[in-house]
């Protein structure tokens, strides 16, 4: 377990007196083992279950009376640097309570680095927070540590992150999650569904945190997440919460133009680029036996969040999870669609691995594909990645016909110069953009992309409405109707002089009723 920075308050811990403090509630036992322990190595004091026990629940007492119901103290959650020793003191005269919160969640700390790093006779993570001997539960002592995590002052990151980090080894005890799907001898003592709530509430906690743009949320936030994707039920909740979306939002780089500088001012790091993609890959395991997951993949553009993030040419262990992500999910193979899913909406199209590889056909991944295959790569994962997705992608494109392809780069949003913009296209297709519904599904999105912030796109798109209202009969008045002309119009005046070129052609194409013969 990593080392984490001290409290700004740090050097005040020592001069905290426990019996003068009456806020604290604290019996006398509970101050003489707070004392003790101040007084003794750690390992002392966890060397007896009952008294490790004790000493845990005395520190979560005093963390509960000290923040409060409004979470940790104001004042010392504003400081970001160390104060000296006489500076330190001077706020525990000031604000006690803030202090005592973090000489709290410093000793919490601790006490589940010793237990997680040395192994002694009959005490452990699950000794400590568990009621080992009786019915197994966590013990109930637990929730001062969310409520720092939702209440962390105005914005206190070390209450924060030092909460989470307690938090989570605490329901976390054998290094991985106690799962209802895999049981080990180790975990065999505790009752799983007194995991639920404090896992919920700290996944609630970090879909919250992911809603920020700002990488100093990910960086609170990324590490636990990354460790609570060994549990296959904390894998389902975080997908049930939002998580995917979230994820991919943060991993997409934007448009091409435009791209996320990684590790620039304000934008992920490489590491927690990193982390978010180790994340997502892992949820692509859920894929095969959950139809609710692989429609939340294809709902919330993960595919394209992961092309994109190739195309950015990232660290080799970002390209790594990356691709193994996108193989897992062209290469999932659903048990069994969901049959309660299907009986209530029977028009709901099943998505399936063939979904997947129709949408990284259409966001360019074979292009990017056939790059990377050229490159030289120290992993042996990396290639065999390439070699799966090269042969998957191909197979697919071949069963494709023109249109397809078409249909999943406007879908993608990813358009391209090629043949499927051209003349001879739109003349061999143009009843096609009706749609299954009669609906214009298709040119409905071509529209929007006008709109975007991807200058080639929006030419693209321009050229691509125009070239269906010349060749759709009645044309014109359908891309009118949808408010075509009115949004396209805004660009005839773009900086960019082939945007505004393409915008005026358009436009002149719904404004002419025989195009052929001005042209």
């Amino acid at each position: 377990m990593a080392s984490l920075p001290p409290s700004p308050v740090a050097l005040a811990f020592p001069g905290i007196q426990w019996d003068p403090m009456q806020k604290l509630r604290l019996t006398p036992p509970e101050s003489g083992l707070l004392r003790s322990a101040e007084a003794n190595p750690i390992d002392y004091t966890l060397s007896d279950p009952d008294q490790s026990t004790a000493y845990v629940k005395a520190l979560l007492k005093v963390l509960a009376e000290a923040s409060g119901a409004s979470g940790p103290s104001s004042k010392v959650s504003r400081l970001k640097d160390p104060l000296v020793e006489e500076d330190a003191l001077v706020m525990l005269y000031t604000d006690p309570m803030g202090v005592v919160t973090h000489y709290a969640i410093t000793k919490l700390y601790d006490v589940v680095t010793c237990l997680r790093e040395k192994r002694r006779g009959g005490v452990s993570l699950g000794t400590t927070f568990y009621n080992y001997d009786t019915d197994g539960n966590l013990i109930d002592e637990w929730r001062p540590l969310l409520r720092v995590l939702h209440l962390g002052g105005g914005g206190d990151a070390f209450a924060q992150r030092e909460s989470w980090s307690s938090l989570l080894p605490s329901i976390h005890p054998n290094g991985r999650l106690p799962s209802q799907r895999v049981s080990t001898d180790r975990s065999r003592k505790i009752n799983h569904a007194s995991v639920e709530e404090p896992l919920a509430a700290l996944i609630s906690w970090i879909t919250s945190q992911l809603q920020s743009s700002a990488s100093s949320s990910l960086s609170l936030v990324t590490p636990t997440l990354t460790a609570l994707m060994s549990c296959p039920e904390a894998r389902i909740l975080f997908a049930d919460s939002g998580g995917i979306g979230y994820l991919s939002r943060h991993l997409r780089t934007g448009s091409r133009g435009t791209k996320r500088p990684v590790g620039g001012s304000g934008t992920a790091t490489v590491q927690q680029l990193y982390e978010l993609c180790f994340c997502l890959w892992t949820l692509t395991y859920e894929c095969n036996t959950s139809a609710t997951i692989r429609a939340t993949f294809a709902r919330d553009n993960a595919v394209h969040s992961l092309v994109d993030l190739l195309s950015s040419a990232p660290r080799e262990k970002v390209i790594r999870v990356a691709l193994s992500a996108l193989r897992t999910l062209a290469s999932c193979t659903p048990a069994s669609y969901s049959s309660s899913l299907s009986s209530s909406d029977p028009s709901r199209k099943e998505i399936s691995s063939s979904t997947f590889l129709n949408e990284m056909i259409g966001c360019g991944l074979i292009k990017y594909i056939d790059q990377m295959k050229e490159r030289q790569w120290t992993d042996p994962d990396i290639v065999d990645d390439l070699l799966v997705l090269h042969k998957l992608l191909h197979e697919n494109y071949k069963e494709m016909s023109r249109w397809d392809v078409y249909l999943a780069e406007v879908q993608s949003g990813n358009l391209e110069w090629g043949i499927l913009h051209t003349e001879k296209f739109f003349r061999e297709n143009a009843k096609r953009f009706e749609g299954p519904n009669g609906d214009f599904s298709v040119v409905k999105i071509l529209i929007a992309l006008t709109a975007g912030n991807d200058e080639e796109v929006q030419s693209i798109a321009c050229y691509d409405i125009g070239e269906f209202v010349r060749h759709y009969p009645n044309g014109r008045a359908i891309a009118r109707s949808l408010g075509a002309k009115d949004i396209v119009l805004k660009l005839v005046d773009h900086s960019n002089e082939e945007l505004s070129r393409h915008a005026l052609t358009a436009v002149s194409k719904m404004m002419v009723q025989n195009w052929a013969a001005v042209h």
